[in-house]
């Protein structure tokens, strides 16, 4: 392995031009009108694996965004893993609260900031440094390769799970391995062994059949802004607990073990808010703070819209109001059935004054890992390598529904090896990359294809 790590510590300034070339692509796969920024994405990440030497490269069409496929199979004998990511990413709006160009990436400080640097096009790139390393230095892999980069991760992965049943053999592995979470923080590496599901909501509400003066009829018809708040209202108590029907009735409660193991983590509760501008936390009365970004249910208010909102003023009663709303669940809980369980309650809160319609825009299921399998342990030899300290096990508050269609569709567990952390603001405006993370995370992954095959020896 020396020469593996000595030609990734004289590629650090090609690996990091490289992926900022990734991340000028505004692959946003939610936008319609970068539809073909998704096919350059797609097509840029396949000459990368061709250069390296991955073979059987391919961007497979789908009815949405391709999938880039490759794979390296000259390991008889050796376990196989399935390298899982996405190369497109969230919108970048609102634009004004960047400081930089989203899409034109900017080294300030020790981090990278552009749309898409730790999530996931950042930490799919540390992988494919990683493979060209053993590729260019000892001309194969200590284990058999498969990658699966999909397209629409960002939006709930709409064709992943077609293609996963119609080519089962083709993926055929051992085990999956992803990087698209997070550390626990800046100087401790973790591995993920739990991920949260998701329900993802629209409320939509249709008063009067046009927009009224607030004056002439305000008083005497009805709100669908005021009717819409009033029922999101409803469906969080004062304890912060979720008052849907059924809502808690499946939760994987945590045990006494798990519950003493997360509350050893070094976490920095006057920290976590501060960072945030906060005074401090808040959430589900009983649980602390981890406990609640982890291990227990959400639901949020993403967005509303309705009325005037423009500069300045407009007396106006609207005609309809909509919100999105997205509910984070934990092992054991369904989300078809906490979907349609939040729809019916939609349904019994909304008056008959007005009109409602509830959309369902996808769900994903949570994950529960055995932290047992030889790959877990194996991830755990390579971070420590590659950091220099040992990681430690966390749950994740994210989804990423994948990876239970691993798990269902081809039978695999996963393995999360994170690489980003907490305040990367993946989701938000000035989304980054702490760099010394990102060239850690290209040696742990060398490290791992390297511990992992050791297993057949």
């Amino acid at each position: 392995m020396d020469n593996v790590i000595s030609y990734l510590e004289g590629q650090r300034t090609q690996a990091l031009e490289g992926l900022k070339d990734f991340l000028r692509i505004p692959s946003v796969s939610t936008h319609p009108h970068h539809r073909e920024d998704l096919r350059r994405c797609a097509r840029f990440l396949a000459d990368e694996l061709k250069r390296i030497g991955m073979q059987n490269v391919a961007v497979n069409p789908t009815s949405g965004h391709p999938i880039v496929t490759a794979d390296w199979l000259g390991a008889p004998g050796r376990p196989t893993v399935l390298l899982y990511g996405h190369y497109d990413v969230q919108p970048a709006e609102p634009f004004e609260l960047w400081e930089s160009d989203p899409f034109d990436p900017v080294i300030r400080g020790d981090n990278l900031y552009a749309r898409g640097s730790t999530d996931d096009k950042g930490q799919v790139w540390l992988h494919v440094k990683a493979l060209e390393a053993h590729l260019r230095e000892n001309g194969r892999l200590p284990v058999n390769v498969r990658m699966l980069i999909e397209g629409e991760e960002e939006v709930s992965s709409e064709n992943l799970e077609a293609y996963l049943e119609s080519h089962r053999e083709e993926l055929g592995a051992d085990v999956v391995v992803i990087s698209d979470t997070s550390m626990f923080d800046y100087e401790q590496p973790s591995i993920g062994y739990a991920l949260r599901g998701m329900a993802y909501m629209e409320v939509r509400l249709e008063g009067p059949n046009k927009d009224l003066h607030s004056g002439v009829y305000g008083g005497a018809v009805p709100n669908p802004l005021n009717v819409l708040s009033e029922m999101l209202g409803k469906m969080v108590d004062g304890d912060g607990r979720i008052t849907v029907p059924g809502f808690y009735d499946d939760v994987l409660p945590l045990g006494v073990e798990e519950r003493a193991s997360l509350a050893a983590l070094p976490f920095d509760e006057e920290g976590f808010a501060g960072r945030l501008g906060l005074p401090g936390s808040t959430g589900e009365k009983g649980y602390s703070t981890l406990e609640r970004l982890w291990a227990r249910p959400t639901l949020d208010v993403n967005g509303m819209l309705g009325g005037f909102t423009g500069e300045g003023s407009k007396t106006v009663i609207p005609s309809k109001a909509m919100a999105k709303v997205s509910m984070r669940l934990v092992p054991n809980q369904d989300p078809e059935r906490i979907a349609h369980a939040f729809e019916d309650y939609v349904r019994s809160l909304a008056p008959p004054t007005v009109k409602v319609e509830v959309i369902h825009h996808g769900t994903g299921k949570p994950v529960l890992t055995a932290r047992d399998h030889p790959a877990v342990t194996a991830a755990h030899q390579a971070i420590t390598r590659g950091f220099g300290k040992e990681p430690v096990y966390i749950r994740e508050g994210g989804s990423i529904p994948v990876v239970a269609m691993f798990e269902e569709i081809l039978g695999l567990p996963t393995v999360l090896m994170a690489f980003g952390l907490p305040d990367c603001d993946a989701h938000a405006p000035n989304e980054k990359f702490h760099l010394p993370n990102f060239y850690r995370g290209i040696d742990s992954a060398a490290w791992f294809y390297e511990e992992y095959g050791r297993y057949a020896d």
